[in-house]
């Protein structure tokens, strides 16, 4: 599917969202489009397996779209069934019976069957509970088929659901079945409701544009950047990882060079945000055992996997991604200042736990792994406990790079914001500052980065390379001298240096310019004196 199918795809379903939105606000609905986008997919995608399985065996239902293969064949074959399932669950990782797929909702739908939404709890909950073989219970727990913003019976209820279903089924028959393109639309989806969402927005979306200089830097190789993306990840975090498009994003970076990736984790607090995350997974080709998405508090370390007090066992990533919460508001107990994460740096103050994300991350991260996170100006140079971590992580060599990124890039925030990357073994002995704040094209509600924005970012992290007023290697000597204050302006000055005049060549321009004037006027004089007036002076 073309970039511009894709781009149509995804505004023929905001467009149907935003026609059936009704009295739900963008939020409520985001989550059944969503899902039902997710269930469009998962079908999509077994049906297309069950076809190659059953071979010759599938059956034609002489394009009546009113009936579905998969339950003809059911019907037919009901001692073959048990086995056919097992394959599946080797083949795609999953079963859905056939009164559960798309195709038969849709159909349903259609008819405005008033079984609908008894069917659709019905396979919602065996696709949370039994199609995997890992159980995603509570994936569309967000979604309440009986709230009364679908209607006040049950009757409107299913009435309101089968226009919905009967809409982006007819939305996304004009498209291509291809199951990566419904993976784009899903994201193009979530930033449409990010959008509309303002604020909350931050919780779960990083943008596009910022998801791309991230991905880009943790996937080439730690040491020499410059030699390209690494074949190989054994795994990945985020651990503030929203719907989860920052992970997708650092694996479809390895994909496109030729890589792999072992597993991908992630960890969300927000319930919904967590479930989005889940489906996004999968949504994209991720099989349920090539990734884990935990819920939990991050800062209160509520994974236990994390948890391990084994050092042999501690899980460690090659690479760690992660756009928590700006300054966000935390408040450490006695037993945190004693966390294995912050012993050796300190805490991070009550009114911003952007360090507290920040060691959090980095204690997981291993020795030759690398950690790219978004922060707020702040942590460059605030005073304090700040200061005294900030200070450390330099003194160890931990910083590696301090990116300045355009103000006005994210829908839950207009303040300008940093990327810093670190490592815990890096060969050079500078820190490389990017100011790229000038960098952007200014938008209606948000400013871009634009490829080439993006990409002289990513080159100059690549190649370490320097650039007035854009990028310069500083080294330690300086930074301390600076009492270990990171702000970017002290080290790469921003100001347009004045012009510098030819004299030489501004003089003889300048005599040319009287040259002509002089013939000009000589000229001139010439249809005077024929006229008898006056003489203008040479």
């Amino acid at each position: 599917m073309t970039e511009a199918n894709q781009k149509q795809l995804g505004n023929t379903l905001w467009k149907i969202a935003d026609d059936l939105r009704g009295a739900m606000d963008a939020d409520d609905f985001r989550d059944y489009m969503l899902s039902f986008l997710f269930l469009r997919y998962l079908s999509d995608n077994y049906e297309a397996a069950a076809r190659k399985e059953l071979g010759k065996d599938y059956p034609d239902t002489g394009g009546d779209a009113r009936k579905v293969p998969l339950e003809l064949w059911y019907a037919n074959n009901r001692d073959d069934i048990p086995e056919f399932e097992k394959q599946m669950r080797r083949k795609v990782h999953y079963v859905i019976k056939p009164a559960h797929l798309w195709n038969s909702v849709a159909s349903m739908a259609r008819t405005q069957n008033e079984d609908l939404l008894k069917t659709l709890q019905e396979g919602f909950k065996y696709i949370e509970t039994e199609s995997f073989e890992s159980t995603f219970q509570g994936l569309f727990s967000e979604i309440d088929l009986g709230s009364p913003k679908l209607g006040k019976t049950y009757a409107d209820r299913n009435a309101k659901l089968c226009t919905v279903i009967q809409k982006i089924a007819e939305g996304l028959n004009n498209f291509s079945a291809d199951v990566d393109a419904l993976g784009d639309a899903y994201e193009y989806l979530i930033g449409q409701f990010a959008a509309g969402s303002g604020k909350k927005a931050g919780e779960f979306y990083t943008p596009q544009q910022i998801s791309d200089i991230l991905s880009a830097i943790v996937t080439l190789d730690s040491q020499e950047p410059k030699t390209g993306t690494k074949k190989r990840l054994e795994n990945v975090m985020d651990f503030a990882c929203g719907s989860g498009s920052l992970l997708l994003n650092v694996r479809k970076r390895v994909s496109q060079a030729d890589g792999t990736i072992g597993r991908i984790f992630g960890q969300e607090k927000n319930i919904t945000t967590y479930n989005l995350a889940r489906m996004n997974m999968l949504l994209h080709g991720v099989k349920d055992t090539e990734f884990e998405i935990f819920h939990g508090d991050t800062l209160l370390n509520e994974w236990d996997m994390l948890r391990e007090l084994n050092p042999a066992r501690k899980p460690l990533f090659d690479a760690i991604v992660a756009n928590p919460p700006f300054s966000y508001r935390w408040d450490p107990g006695e037993s945190i200042g004693d966390d294995v994460r912050f012993k050796s740096h300190g805490l991070a103050p009550k009114s911003a736990a952007d360090f507290a994300f920040l060691l959090h991350g980095f204690h997981y991260l291993k020795d030759e792994g690398v950690m790219a996170i978004i922060l707020p100006h702040g942590v460059l140079f605030r005073g304090g406990a700040e200061e005294r971590i900030r200070t450390k992580l330099l003194k160890d060599g931990h910083i590696d790079t301090v990116i300045g990124l355009p103000a006005n890039l994210f829908y839950s925030t207009g303040i300008p914001v940093c990327i810093l990357v670190l490592k815990k073994c890096k060969k050079p002995d500078d820190v490389l500052f990017i100011n790229a704040a000038a960098h952007f094209e200014k938008g209606k509600r948000q400013n871009q980065l634009k490829p080439e924005h993006i990409g002289k970012i990513i080159d100059t992290y690549q190649h370490r390379t320097e650039a007035p007023r854009y990028s310069r290697r500083v080294e330690m000597d300086e930074i301390e001298k600076n009492d270990f204050n990171l702000n970017i302006s002290r080290y790469i000055s921003t100001a347009v240096a004045e012009e510098e005049i030819d004299l030489a060549a501004t003089h003889a321009e300048l005599a040319v310019i009287e040259d002509t004037a002089r013939l000009a006027t000589a000229e001139h004089n010439k249809f005077l004196k024929e006229l008898g007036l006056p003489l203008l002076p040479i």
